[in-house]
């Protein structure tokens, strides 16, 4: 009899592993949560520059736990962020995708356009109308946090925080859960009536925190004493800016709290806004109930104060290097956070940037490193030339993103043919000395340029929305506006090289030298979830960092 009990509850105990192994099969293996990491304006060479400083839970981490793409690139240009956050969700250009730059010039009304400003949305959180109204309305792909959405039939999570109301909106796409900005007018995260109609209660308490005044309360003094941050040039550098009501661009910043109360976006050049956004993070995590289930979530972060840094006080400076450590050690508490809410095997994460920087003219300068200001007065002089030519002023009606842009309306009021004007306009461009080459958007197969050059203004240029001629300026030439700190937009390794690490869930440990684009990031992440690629997505899987 006992033989007979023993041989039943084996058939039975037999069943039930069969049957669990079944139901094993037939679940799609996938992590709980997936981390988008994108620091704003974050040059590849940080990782090493400044990597005898970083702690081991950080950068360090993500280095030696991930699998580390040394030799990643941007595609296309102009690089700025917002091409630079949809081209990393989409997989895509924006010869595609339609994101052409921050802004942009309508070619038929020569009227501005801002890249998320959607005048047909309300601003949720704040009275502020400007800050409020925007939405994903010009992104014309879908992204892989659209196809998260869409391969769960709307289950998984999607939600995107950042200082910048387009480094939140473009990330999350077009149907997330939220996506949440900085108010400077209020101090507060906000979003707009495309995501819904009212805060959620997490982020009303999140805000009632107060949190950016605690952060600045102490104001900004080094982390390390002053005298170990020696990759960076000396404090009161010449080339850099002012922040706040400082008379020089040297630590501590001890007036920090009350230059945040008399203008809150002065966190934005602190890391304290790298914090802050964190801070946020985690709140969405716990909030919105990310990587609770087995349903995968995604959570695009957009670190933006690295860039405001930059732009104010140079790749060069004391600032950023400071700005770069403590963003080390946040993440490192990041990091923990993540293992003990989600799980240390649980989450996947890459950390990647939108975009790098030059060093600023007055560095290169001072180190003989041929370099300049490229632009200035250009569109006025061409426009007078264009005058004595033709007989019509202002047919330049713009230059942005190191495009021309002409007045479609004074052309055909005056009866003159586009190419006849660009032509000319090109002609007269080649003999500006800070002009590298001068191109016709619609002739840039004919043009006599090298790769990789032809190819990315190719995937850069948009025909809706992109100017009538691209400029290329000769190497470590800066706009005129960057009298100090820096700036960013051209094909240059130093604008293009970016920093691409993958870790957690999935991801196997090593590193590559291998060439790839920023574009492939999407369907990378595609491939690990799999999901489907976004629509317009022209990436390829990095098949060397998938484990599973």
């Amino acid at each position: 009899m006992f033989k007979k009990i023993t041989v039943a509850a084996a058939s039975f105990l037999s069943v039930i592993t069969i049957n669990a192994q079944k139901n094993k099969n037939t679940q799609v293996e996938r992590p709980k949560l997936v981390i988008g990491l994108v620091v704003d304006q974050m040059r590849w060479d940080y990782l090493y520059r400044f990597y005898s400083k970083y702690g081991n839970d950080g950068f360090k981490r993500l280095i030696n736990k991930g699998y580390s793409l040394n030799n990643v690139h941007i595609n296309y240009i102009p690089t700025v962020t917002a091409l630079g956050h949809t081209s990393i969700y989409t997989g895509s250009v924006p010869a595609i995708h339609g994101i052409a730059g921050n802004d942009w010039n309508d070619k038929e009304t020569g009227k501005n356009v801002y890249c998320t400003t959607d005048e047909n949305v309300q601003p949720v959180g704040t009275t502020n109308t400007k800050v409020g109204s925007h939405s994903p309305k010009n992104l014309w792909s879908t992204t892989v946090t659209d196809e998260l959405r869409l391969a769960t039939n709307f289950q998984g999570k999607v939600i995107g925080v950042s200082l910048k109301d387009r480094a939140s909106i473009l990330p999350a796409g077009h149907a997330p859960n939220g996506a949440y900005w900085f108010d400077d007018s209020s101090g507060n995260f906000v979003t707009s009536t495309w995501y819904m109609k009212d805060l959620p209660q997490w982020m009303k308490d999140f805000n009632a925190r107060n949190l950016p005044d605690k952060l600045v309360a102490n104001g900004w003094n080094t982390l390390l004493p002053i005298n170990q941050y020696t990759e960076s040039s000396p404090d009161n550098s010449s080339w850099e800016g002012l922040l706040g009501s400082a008379k020089t661009p040297t630590f501590p910043y001890s007036n920090l709290a009350a230059d945040y109360l008399a203008k809150k976006d002065n966190i934005r050049y602190t890391p304290f806004g790298n914090t802050l956004t964190l801070q946020l993070a985690e709140a969405s995590i716990e909030g919105e109930k990310l990587g609770e289930d087995n349903i995968t979530d995604i959570l695009a972060i957009n670190l933006a104060s690295t860039d405001y840094a930059g732009h104010k006080f140079g790749p060069n400076s004391i600032e950023v290097e400071d700005v770069y450590l403590r963003l080390d050690q946040d993440l490192a508490q990041f990091f923990t956070y993540l293992d003990s809410k989600v799980g240390k095997d649980q989450y996947t994460v890459f950390l990647s940037a939108d975009h790098g920087a030059s060093h600023a003219e007055g560095f290169l300068q001072e180190h003989k490193i041929t370099t300049g200001f490229f632009g200035e007065g250009m569109e006025k002089n061409i426009n007078d030339h264009l005058k004595a030519k033709f007989g019509v002023d202002k047919l330049i009606n713009a230059v942005d993103n190191y495009q021309i842009y002409f007045d479609r309306k004074l052309l055909k009021e005056n009866k003159l043919e586009l190419d006849d004007v660009r032509d000319f306009t090109i002609k007269e461009l080649e003999k500006d000395p800070t002009v590298l080459f001068a191109v016709s958007v619609e002739k840039v197969q004919e043009a006599t340029i090298p790769e990789p050059i032809k190819q990315r203004i190719i995937n850069g240029i948009n025909r809706q929305r992109s100017g009538d001629i691209q400029l290329i300026s000769h190497d470590s030439m800066l706009p005129t506006y960057s009298k100090t700190g820096t700036t960013h937009s051209v094909w240059n390794s130093y604008d293009s090289h970016i920093p691409l690490i993958f870790m957690g869930w999935g991801i196997q440990h090593g590193e590559s030298n291998a060439p790839y684009h920023m574009t492939d990031i999407a369907p990378t992440v595609s491939s690990l979830l799999k999901i489907q690629f976004p629509s317009g997505n022209i990436g390829n899987p990095i098949t060397e960092v998938l484990g599973k």
